[in-house]
């Protein structure tokens, strides 16, 4: 059975691409099918995978918007992926009118879901409608989060927000794990943010822990994971650590 794993945090800057692209590369090199989806319209994750969003014709919003098959969309590097182009910002206004919105993303993924292992979904940086449609298409969500007070404060609306899906749209959907990431450990702020977590949360936070390195923003100028460009390196082993914990499934 395919598992459909959001990444989501309404709050930008959490390494949610990062993390879509190098969990996906990880499940890859562990012998599973992996389609990465781009659902935000600044295509972040379509770039990391050195394709130019706004050169990318048709993209994820003629899927969402005009029902075209989301195999007319996926591009094979790395992994298999579903790419965005800036024209997905305009796909919230267009599916405002249309009958069952929230599902669109749940028809598109139902053509292709049994042909992978894992689709992972990387979501713009809003609780709006494109990524209400990927909770309503998820099975669980990661939720990357900065090991930072501030970046916590917005992990009770996310909360709020997937109950509301789950009571509506898709009630077997679930917080899958939280993930905290750009953690600094010369920062004692950092290492007092990641306790303040496993606190606060316990056992949904997962055992790994994504450092922050130089790596991360060096990997996507050339189009291609960490786990590609620096595959021995502590980043690329970080990832293969979190794959393993979500093949274990004690949280996702």
């Amino acid at each position: 059975m395919s598992r459909v794993l959001v990444l989501a945090n309404q709050k930008g800057g959490v390494a949610k691409t990062t993390s879509t692209l190098n969990l996906g590369v990880a499940l890859h090199e562990l012998g599973h099918g992996v389609l990465i989806v781009d659902m935000d319209p600044q295509g972040n994750l379509t770039m990391s995978q050195g394709l130019d969003p706004d050169e990318v014709n048709p993209s994820m919003n003629e899927v969402l918007t005009q029902g075209i098959s989301i195999e007319d969309v996926i591009y094979k590097r790395e992994l298999d992926i579903a790419v965005a182009s800036i024209d997905l910002a305009g796909a919230e206004q267009v599916l405002m009118s249309v009958i069952g919105r929230e599902r669109a993303m749940s028809r598109a993924l139902m053509q292709v879901k049994h042909l992978y292992d894992f689709v992972l979904i990387d979501t713009p940086p809003s609780l709006g409608l494109l990524t209400i449609n990927a909770l309503t298409a998820a099975d669980s969500v990661i939720v990357p989060v900065q090991c930072e007070y501030l970046s916590m404060r917005g992990l009770a609306q996310l909360q709020g927000t997937l109950e509301l899906v789950r009571e509506n749209l898709n009630p077997d959907v679930k917080l899958g794990g939280i993930l905290p990431t750009m953690f600094d450990s010369r920062t004692r702020h950092g290492m007092e943010a990641v306790e303040l977590l496993r606190e606060s949360f316990g056992e949904l936070v997962f055992d790994t822990v994504i450092r922050k390195t130089i790596k991360f923003a060096e990997a996507p100028v050339e189009g291609i994971s960490v786990l590609k460009y620096a595959p021995s390196s502590d980043a690329a082993e970080s990832y293969r650590s979190l794959a393993r914990e979500v093949l274990n499934g004690k949280k996702v």
